[in-house]
């Protein structure tokens, strides 16, 4: 066999196995696709208790209640169009709070409940440090 026929075997072994490892990963991805749940999402879409899943929307407007123990909160997560209750136990980041966005990791509980084992708070997309506050954080330029 001639070089240049070994190399465009070669070539198309390699292109088919790059291939064929793409559709292995999109085949065992395709349930964990969303990065997310959002409450309308977990209404549509029946979601077995006790399966892993990250749930996101906006913490609902007074709804955050700290139980008595200091590390339990219980909140509602909101996306316009439904709700879902969540249950923390633990230290919540320092970005969460009313009206904020959040992704809760955990799982539902059988009466619908998400218990979460993770909050990752979100920040508002026009997001500066602290040191590019006041007239800075307004035009957006650096002195």
């Amino acid at each position: 066999m001639k070089a240049k026929h070994q190399r465009l075997t070669l070539g198309v072994v390699a292109l088919v196995a790059i291939i064929g490892a793409a559709l292995l990963a999109m085949s065992a991805l395709k349930d964990q696709a969303a990065y997310f749940y959002s409450p309308a999402d977990v209404k549509r879409t029946r979601i077995e208790p006790g399966k892993a899943v990250r749930l996101g929307g906006m913490v609902a407007d007074k709804s955050i209640v700290r139980q008595p123990d200091g590390v339990t909160i219980r909140f509602v997560v909101a996306d316009g169009a439904d709700t879902v209750p969540v249950v923390f136990k633990g230290i919540v980041p320092d970005l969460f709070k009313e009206n904020s966005g959040v992704v809760a990791e955990g799982r539902f509980d059988a009466g619908g409940t998400f218990i979460a084992d993770n909050i990752l708070a979100k920040h508002d997309e026009r997001y500066m440090p602290p040191q590019l506050e006041g007239d800075k954080h307004k035009t957006g330029k650096v002195e």
